[in-house]
């Protein structure tokens, strides 16, 4: 690994948390300075610029940026004046951290090293860039601060150079409010969950939805409230199972000229020494006492039957009931409702059965740089995922009813959350994190909903939030970031589809992933994948998720889990086609 010095910025009063000094408030049992310096602790030089703390170890420098409290710009100014190495790449960090790691550190610099970019930067899970979070290349940082006339009270946007790059990283959201600060502890008091523990906990715990009577053929994605019982035989009547004869008796046969067809009239009794033409799926005239296949049959001139020589005794007859009887059991309850089900009901003549679902769902987009039409003004972004979901979510049963666009505005979720129950599930994008612009979870606990999942042990998607409303409804709030979204929504769809109306879990698609161990690190990940020519699959190691251009002629995701080795069993999460 290229050698790297770390820039710590600890300065300054924070005014937005009343003048308190935010690197030493304290959350999950360490302050947000020893935090922001466990994450650098393999760099050769650290050097922590704000008022003077003596309590930190010698090896750590420290210094002031002059004047004090005259912004970011000048602190790392005066950070990179006081390392006094020269190691090839710097780090510059701020100490609003709480849960950043040394891995996120390593992939940065990771990344820096094999894009050749001057500077790269980390974005938290709802995909905003975090400046203060990066690595740069110590020429590059150099010249973008001898490139300014003052180093004074500038944005960090006046240091950021052309050539830079911006990588998603779980644990890179910054507290710099009382509230983010109570978030945070509160995440810390209640842990992220791994996937399998949360889908678990959605499949036991979500309201299941109520029960009713439906035309089978128009709720597909809802699941049995009780079992399906057959109400006629199957088959009804005894059929033939193949194209040929039936006949009577042993042969030679006298061959009749009428002929049974499927649907049509069944032809009369045979009498002993007697065939009939009948199709498959015909109905067998009495004394038939079996169907000769043509394939096993010589018809003579003298329009006689034989069978040929050396050809298998069969009956091919399907016998009234042979398949089902009336009262026999099509299907348990929980089973859902597919094209399968419903023929296989049927075909036993039920077509209504009590059902729960499908669910119904209400999209939320959020954000004010969110644009779906029209032309993009001055900061705003295409919505690249709002048009797909309504597909994606119809791929796990669930329906879309509606999908709208909320601004961001301290108390927008509000009325959303609090409006009458017109669905079965808000699926709210982004919003989720502990950024200033991030209202839902503040706004979920306003409405003292139980929240089932406060966070999953999951990249990307760590910042899902998921909880039920006292109306009943079902809070999915996702990611901002497009792939972390898409991601997540995949892991989690069918556990709430099947806690909702009760249906049984799917079955995983396992196998191996040959390369497992290029993509593995200390939490979970979900990555693209193809299907490998040897059987299993090959995930992508490094995956942009600010949009969806990974999955392009890819084949799904793969759940890699943490520390996995080449070959490890893995979950695979099929795309919609």
């Amino acid at each position: 690994m290229t050698a790297a010095d770390a820039i710590v910025l600890a300065g300054g009063r924070a005014s937005r948390m009343g003048g308190v000094d935010k690197p030493a408030i304290v959350i999950g049992g360490r302050s947000m300075l020893d935090a922001a310096l466990a994450a650098v602790a393999a760099c050769a030089h650290t050097v922590v610029v704000g008022p003077h703390r003596p309590e930190l170890p010698p090896q750590i420098k420290q210094t002031r940026e002059v004047p004090p409290g005259s912004g970011p710009v000048a602190a790392i100014g005066a950070g990179l004046r006081t390392l006094g190495s020269a190691a090839p790449l710097v780090v510059v960090l701020a100490a609003d951290l709480p849960f950043l790691s040394a891995w996120s550190i390593t992939e940065l610099i990771r990344h820096t090293c094999e894009s050749g970019a001057d500077a790269v930067f980390a974005a938290d899970e709802s995909g905003r860039p975090q400046y203060l979070i990066g690595v740069w290349r110590r020429t590059a940082l150099a010249a973008a601060l001898d490139g300014l006339d003052s180093l004074i009270n500038q944005p960090m946007k006046a240091l950021i150079p052309a050539d830079s790059a911006i990588i998603a990283l779980p644990g890179v959201a910054d507290c710099d409010t009382d509230e983010e600060v109570r978030q945070a502890r509160a995440s810390v008091a209640e842990p992220a969950l791994a996937l399998d523990e949360a889908r678990n906990i959605l499949r036991a715990n979500l309201f299941r939805l109520t029960s009713y009577e439906a035309d089978l053929r128009s709720v597909l994605g809802a699941a049995l409230a009780a079992p399906l019982a057959a109400v006629g035989p199957l088959p009804r009547f005894d059929v033939s199972a193949m194209d040929g004869y039936a006949v009577a008796g042993e042969g030679p046969w006298r061959l009749r000229r009428d002929i049974g067809f499927a649907g049509g009239q069944r032809p009369v009794g045979l009498l002993p020494g007697e065939a009939v033409r009948i199709a498959t799926g015909a109905h067998v005239p009495d004394g038939t006492t079996g169907v000769l296949r043509d394939e096993f049959v010589r018809v003579a001139p003298d329009d006689r039957l034989h069978r040929l020589p050396d050809t298998p005794i069969r009956d091919d007859v399907r016998r009234r009931g042979e398949d089902r009887q009336p009262g026999d059991l099509v299907a348990p309850q929980g089973t859902p409702v597919t094209a399968a089900l419903i023929s296989a009901a049927a075909s036993v003549e039920v077509t209504a059965a009590p059902v729960r679902g499908p669910v119904r769902a209400r999209i939320v987009m959020t954000g004010d740089e969110i644009r779906s039409k029209g032309p993009l003004h001055a900061g705003q972004t295409r919505d690249s995922i709002g048009p797909i979901l309504p597909d994606l979510l119809s791929w796990y049963g669930i329906r879309t009813a509606d999908r709208v666009h909320l601004r961001d505005t301290p108390n927008g979720f509000d009325d959303v959350l609090t409006a009458p129950p017109e669905c079965d599930l808000l699926v709210i994008v982004g919003a989720t994190g502990s950024g200033a612009a991030d209202q839902l979870r503040a706004a979920v606990a306003r409405t003292e909903a139980r929240v089932l999942v406060r966070r999953l042990r999951l990249r990307p998607g760590g910042s899902t939030v998921v909880a039920e409303l006292a109306t009943g409804t079902t809070v999915l709030g996702l990611p901002g970031n497009p792939f972390a979204a898409v991601a997540t929504l995949m892991a989690l769809a069918p556990a709430l589809v099947e806690g909702r109306t009760g249906s049984v879990p799917r079955r995983p698609l396992l196998g191996p992933l040959h390369n497992a161990a290029e993509i593995s690190g200390p939490v979970a990940r979900v990555v693209p994948a193809r299907f490998a020519p040897q059987g299993g699959w090959l995930g992508d190691p490094h995956i942009r998720t600010a949009h969806l251009g990974g999955l392009v002629d890819r084949d799904g995701l793969v759940i890699v889990p943490a520390d996995a080795v080449d070959g490890a069993t893995v979950e695979f999460l099929p795309l919609p086609r």
